[in-house]
């Protein structure tokens, strides 16, 4: 264990903390700017505004609490993607709190690399694994937020269909999709349509609402409203036929996982495999196994090992995920 790595693991930590209470600071001088804001904005709403979407509204361009730190992440493409994904998995926090978490992670996995194996490549390699785990953190929120968003998606459109054919508005439809629907489409839709009340026309905000879901379906949606504002067509029957599309595709993906089902239980049993194999040869014979760990040349296939499995499993989950 080096001196120099010891120091650079805790400057990082006390950068962290540092980092921490100076955008506490700040946040304490903004929250009475942002209740201004949130009222005037009351004032010139058309409809009753609801303080989440106002907050929303106030923090979309905003990384970082800290006025410098948020100029410096506003020029990378990475904190702006990281943005958007925080955004798209309504996780809070910033962007610039997930990239220090990122930092700090990563920092600790090349002090364990290099403390534990003493190689460069080691810790590089857990630098990265650690360093990704707030990212991948958030693309599982991001994941599972659309997965419901997709699945609501067909009764949505149902509903806003049957309500243009009552007479009501597009406007009128939103309205009843955002009050009846639970997060996400609720929350999205409810945002749409407080943009458009702001004066935001309706294609830049079904554009802004395309941004935000990572919805292949959603697609359909949004641009055959912007066509029939152009060209004219019975609305409500064009988005009752994309809501008997998106349910055809479920039903076709729900064939592709049933045939699917044989390639990634085979997947799941190969990945478990060499782990089993080993714990058994580790109680059958200690001695024997325990040169893995003990010799330069076993941690050297240990590691050889464990690098072709991540490969083998990423190519693995590649041939049994097929997109329809």
């Amino acid at each position: 264990m080096s001196l120099p790595l010891i120091v650079a693991a805790g400057c990082t930590l006390v950068f962290f903390i540092l980092a921490m209470g100076i955008a506490a600071l700040f946040r304490a001088g903004r929250d009475e700017a942002e209740d201004k804001v949130k009222k005037r904005l009351k004032q010139f709403a058309l409809t009753e505004v609801e303080s989440e979407s106002i907050d929303l509204v106030l923090k979309e361009s905003s990384m970082s609490e800290m006025p410098w730190f948020n100029n410096f992440l506003s020029s990378l493409q990475f904190a702006a993607n990281l943005n958007k994904l925080i955004a798209q998995g309504k996780a809070k926090g910033s962007a610039g709190v997930y990239l220090l978490l990122c930092a700090l992670l990563g920092m600790g996995g090349i002090y364990i690399g290099v403390s534990m194996a003493e190689r460069i490549w080691v810790a590089a390699i857990l630098g990265y694994f650690f360093g990704s785990i707030p990212v991948q953190y958030l693309r599982f929120l991001k994941n599972r937020r659309m997965d419901r968003f997709q699945k609501q998606l067909p009764d949505a459109l149902d509903l806003m269909s049957r309500a243009l054919k009552a007479g009501h508005t597009f406007g009128g439809g939103m309205r009843m999709v955002a009050d009846e629907f639970d997060d996400p489409m609720g929350s999205e839709m409810r945002t749409t349509l407080e943009e458009i009340n702001f004066g935001m026309d309706v294609d830049r905000a079904l554009s802004n609402l395309q941004s935000r879901v990572a919805v292949d379906d959603l697609k359909f949606f949004v641009v055959s409203v912007n066509i029939q504002r152009e060209t004219g067509g019975n609305l409500a029957e064009i988005i009752s036929n994309i809501a008997r599309l998106v349910r055809e595709r479920f039903v076709l993906f729900g064939k592709v996982k049933v045939l699917s089902a044989e390639g990634r239980l085979s997947a799941l049993l190969l990945s478990a495999l060499p782990f089993v194999v080993v714990a058994m040869m580790y109680t059958i014979n200690p001695d024997y196994m325990s040169l893995l760990w003990t010799t330069e040349l076993g941690r050297a296939m240990a590691w050889g090992a464990a690098i072709s499995m991540l490969i083998g499993v990423s190519i693995m989950r590649r041939m049994v995920k097929i997109k329809v």
